[in-house]
């Protein structure tokens, strides 16, 4: 067993609690990566809401340093700088499709609480606790994860800020990439503006989308938005969205994102689209959440699209969301703030309060 720092979930209610743990060594097709640093998502604090994690780790934007392979991993080897992302098997229909993010063993092997076969390489206080948190648990100094998900990134980079990737920046990005499709001189309005949000913001202007709608209701992440791409910016809280962006794009966009879960801004984010128009769901406020939606909008050839990380591979869109990071295009490191992993309670009111977008954790 390999001894270990983690932030613990112990319940629904409770704050984390950094504790040691104990993980067990990588399986075949395993790997064993030292955490240098872990972004935290709105995905791990609804998955400890629900308690379904309890006693376990949480985390899944992690990215750290190779430190032990199965034996029968092939593209990794000790040392090798990587980020974490979801798990998907490539072997299923979808997955040989071309979209992993659907993978038939999703759920089994993300959010489980376990391994596909019901393991988990976890223990806490001597127990077996829940784990492989989208195949890596990462709230911790050490992680347990699977070749497939595991992506190699060059030792040059910072790799402490690069877990972000992994999810939430990939997921925005994404969706407007990989999903939309969305091309030059076409219209997006884009609602929430978090980390998946901003990502959006920023993989449209790279996409030469025009115009490029904003809609939040915090001045500053409406202000960081028109810095990172964002034509136009509408604050909810005072504006009519709809009416606004109809207004500006002269009878509706092409395209839009809800990127927070809430219904009634999917309702608006689809009453604001032209005729044939799409928009991407990309947020969950709970599983039970329903939204009404105007079947005549519907009518007039608009559709609604569920996205889950961005459509992405990450083996393949991680490296390209890098190269736009280099060359300026995609400078996501303006949305992070480091705490050390200690810190993970203090991070998690800062980012609900709106302090900071993308709070990314240290391991000691």
């Amino acid at each position: 067993m390999i001894k270990a720092i983690a932030a613990v979930t112990e319940s629904a209610d409770t704050p984390f609690t950094v504790c040691d743990i104990e993980l067990e060594d990588p399986q075949d097709y395993e790997v064993l990566v030292r955490i240098k640093g872990v972004g935290i998502c709105h995905t791990d604090l609804s998955f400890k809401k629900i308690g379904h994690y309890a006693p376990g780790v949480l985390g899944h934007e992690g990215a750290g340093v190779v430190e032990k392979v199965g034996a029968a991993v092939t593209r990794l080897v000790p040392g090798d700088h990587v980020v974490l992302s979801y798990f998907a098997c490539h072997h299923c229909e979808t997955c040989l499709d071309g979209h992993p993010a659907y993978c038939d063993n999703m759920e089994a092997a993300n959010i489980s609480g376990g391994r596909v076969d019901g393991s988990t390489p976890i223990k806490i206080n001597g127990k077996p606790g829940k784990g492989s948190f989208f195949y890596q648990s990462s709230f911790a100094n050490y992680a347990i994860s699977h070749e497939n998900n595991t992506v190699k990134i060059d030792k040059t980079l910072p790799v402490a800020l690069m877990g972000p990737l992994g999810c939430g920046l990939q997921t925005g990005a994404g969706a407007v990439i990989n999903a939309l499709k969305v091309g030059e001189n076409q219209g997006i309005a884009i609602f929430g503006l978090g980390a998946v949000g901003l990502a959006a913001v920023m993989a449209s202007k790279i996409s030469g989308a025009n115009p490029i709608i904003v809609v939040d209701i915090v001045p500053e992440k409406l202000e960081l938005a028109k810095q990172l791409g964002a034509t136009h910016i509408i604050n909810g809280a005072t504006s009519d969205a709809v009416s606004e962006i109809k207004r500006i794009s002269e009878g509706g966009v092409a395209f839009s994102l809800e990127c927070v879960g809430v219904p009634k801004l999917l309702e608006q984010a689809v009453e604001s689209l032209r005729p044939t128009g799409v928009c991407g769901l990309l947020g969950m406020s709970s599983t039970e959440a329903t939204a009404s939606i105007k079947l005549l909008d519907l009518l007039g050839g608009r559709t609604v699209k569920g996205i889950i990380e961005g459509d992405a591979d990450p083996q393949e869109f991680i490296p390209k969301l890098i190269e736009f990071y280099r060359s300026g295009q995609f400078p996501f490191d303006k949305l992070l703030k480091t705490y050390p992993l200690e810190d993970i309670n203090i991070a998690i009111d800062d980012m609900k309060n709106g302090l900071v977008v993308k709070p990314v954790l240290i391991p000691s």
